[in-house]
């Protein structure tokens, strides 16, 4: 069994924590404050943003899953995480001679495309915003410090606490029908599932590439998704945008490589996952 340390210990990472810990593992986590239950596994409390605070962390991890999730969509939280916080963790683990197989989660925000295009792992990556130039950032630096290493980019995360979408359809929000405006999703189980399953292959010594794309099986047109919900969810249909024909469009995410590797989506579509949110209007139970 490995030795493994989860970096973020929330609604993703703490269900990683503790199947690893379920299936023998010695898992250790990190967070910035205690938490507010015991834990089955020991959790080492420090501020990443402060390499004073990781003076004690233990060094002889098998594998790193960095999973952190910022206060704010602020470019200053952004920066304090995924630079900051980033560079003192590979400067604690290269001052150790130490070198841990490292996971890290992105997300597909590092893609700026958006006029309809498909993007897979090898697309460009040039974002605009400054939260998303951190992120496509923050994954070179961990290309470069560690040839051990594997970066995650998931699209937009749903599932229980997370059904912003549905909020928007019961606030009878105005949705862009022409030109169809693409979303990209995956469930949070998915996400827990995904990096269980890549850190498996890479403990069994199957080599992985650099980057993997996990979203699910179909990136559809906002408003598609946004009747759907309505209709299942007993609202009103969203009133219909009909914007010029350059209006940004988003992009589609494609998770071949993923699916290539063996990986098989709980939830493939939206029609799956969006039960498990919330309970359907007349649903059993």
């Amino acid at each position: 069994m490995a030795k493994i340390l989860v970096i973020g210990c929330g609604d993703i990472g703490y269900p990683v924590a503790l199947r690893l810990h379920q299936q023998g593992h010695q898992v250790t986590g990190l967070k910035r404050s205690a938490p507010a239950a015991s834990t089955p596994f020991p959790i080492f409390i420090a501020d990443i943003r402060l390499a004073s605070s990781l003076v004690t962390l233990p060094s002889s991890f098998d594998a790193v899953i960095f999973i952190v999730a910022p206060d704010s969509r602020q470019a200053e939280e952004y920066q304090a995480l995924y630079d900051v916080g980033l560079r003192n963790l590979l400067a604690h683990f290269a001052a150790a001679e130490t070198s841990p197989f490292w996971l890290m989660v992105s997300s597909t925000s590092v893609y700026e495309q958006n006029r309809g295009e498909w993007v897979d792992e090898t697309s460009v990556t040039e974002p605009a915003s400054a939260t998303s130039r951190r992120l496509a950032a923050a994954e070179k630096r961990l290309w470069i410090a560690s040839d051990r290493s594997c970066v995650v980019r998931f699209s937009g995360i749903y599932g229980p606490g997370r059904d912003w979408l549905l909020r928007r359809v019961e606030r009878g929000e105005g949705i862009q029908q022409q030109p169809p405006s693409y979303t990209n999703r995956i469930h949070s189980e998915d996400c827990v599932a995904v990096l269980l399953f890549l850190l498996e292959k890479q403990l069994a010594g199957v080599a992985l590439e650099p980057c993997y794309l996990a979203t699910d099986d179909e990136p559809a047109p906002l408003w598609e998704v946004m009747s759907w919900l309505a209709e299942q969810f007993a609202c009103p249909q969203p009133p219909p945008l009909l914007l010029a024909p350059d209006a940004p469009q988003n992009k589609r995410c494609r998770n071949t490589r993923l699916k290539a590797l063996g990986y098989r989506f709980l939830y493939p579509s939206y029609r799956d996952g969006y039960a498990t949110v919330r309970p359907l209007p007349g649903a059993d139970g």
